[in-house]
């Protein structure tokens, strides 16, 4: 009779993403590139795939985050398709669309999203051969070889085939950030609509997420 869910979802946000910074001052201006920047990342996972849960989005910095986007998975997955892959990019490069979409100024705080894109992109490129200009090979094997003192990772082609692999990885980064800014710039109204709503009330949760 003392705990309650409130009380486990606290303590599930604080070990997922971090403490909540309750004594930090943040800046109106800092607050509104967070409300646009996590309402693009929001409303690109719910576009792209309707059935996506987005259980909660909050500009209250966390950790090492100044805001949080927060998906809740219907199923354990052991297989990811590539169009799931390319999805993922969208949304994580969302948050940096939509700052310069509203705000036409973009910031640091894309700076994880723009690190887990491109590792993405370069997955697919290098490990699981979903480029068609490179074809159905594995590049990246992840051995890992003895360098002296270090480990590091066996390289096992070219420096034209790495050449090629670092431009397929960025067309695929720009492709997916066109997208994305495409379907923002369409949905222009509902980005504001979550935003205001997040300067508003700092934390959504699902259901206010669904009502919009």
């Amino acid at each position: 009779d003392k705990i309650d869910n409130k009380d486990l979802e606290d303590a599930n946000i604080k070990v997922m993403i971090g403490t909540e910074k309750k004594s930090r001052v943040i800046t109106e201006a800092e607050k509104k590139l967070t409300a646009y920047h996590e309402a693009g990342h929001a409303l690109l996972s719910k576009l792209l795939d309707p059935t996506s849960r987005v259980h909660q989005v909050s500009i209250i910095p966390r950790g090492r985050t100044g805001g949080y986007t927060m998906h809740m998975p219907e199923e354990d997955k052991y297989y990811t398709s590539k169009k799931e892959m390319l999805n993922d990019i969208v949304v994580l490069l969302g948050g940096r669309v939509a700052e310069s979409l509203k705000l036409d100024d973009i910031s640091t705080g894309a700076s994880n999203d723009l690190q887990r894109a491109t590792s993405i992109a370069r997955s697919m490129v290098a490990q699981y051969g979903m480029s068609d200009s490179l074809g159905p090979v594995c590049y990246d094997s992840n051995e890992e070889v003895f360098l002296g003192r270090d480990y590091g990772h066996a390289k096992n082609y070219s420096e034209k085939t790495a050449a090629m692999i670092d431009e397929e990885v960025e067309s695929f980064l720009t492709r997916q950030y066109d997208k994305a800014r495409e379907i923002l710039t369409k949905h222009s109204d509902m980005l504001d609509k979550i935003a205001n709503l997040l300067l508003e009330k700092e934390t959504i949760n699902e259901e206010e997420f669904e009502a919009l």
